[in-house]
């Protein structure tokens, strides 16, 4: 089971809590995009390009910053058996 909590973030190089802290910076800033895209839907003076620049940002962030090891067929395979 715990296992479960380590795996994936050791395929991108981070502990658990590091893992953590990155997805809760991605979480707070997708809802602060969100909440410029509402705004925008009410206002569309406002927040001109803030969802998609928040879009481009994370995608930059997550896609060109990270380096991901292979998984391990053997605990991948262990994993999907037991989901």
């Amino acid at each position: 089971m715990f296992r479960r909590f380590t795996d994936h973030p050791a395929q991108v190089n981070e502990t658990y809590l590091q893992h953590m802290g990155a997805a809760f910076s991605f979480g707070g800033r997708m809802l602060v995009g969100a909440l410029a895209c509402f705004v925008h839907g009410f206002c569309p003076w406002l927040c001109l390009t803030r969802g998609s620049d928040t879009i481009r940002s994370l995608h930059h962030r997550m896609v060109s910053h990270r380096v991901v090891q292979p998984a391990r067929a053997a605990s991948a395979a262990a994993v999907a058996a037991n989901d």
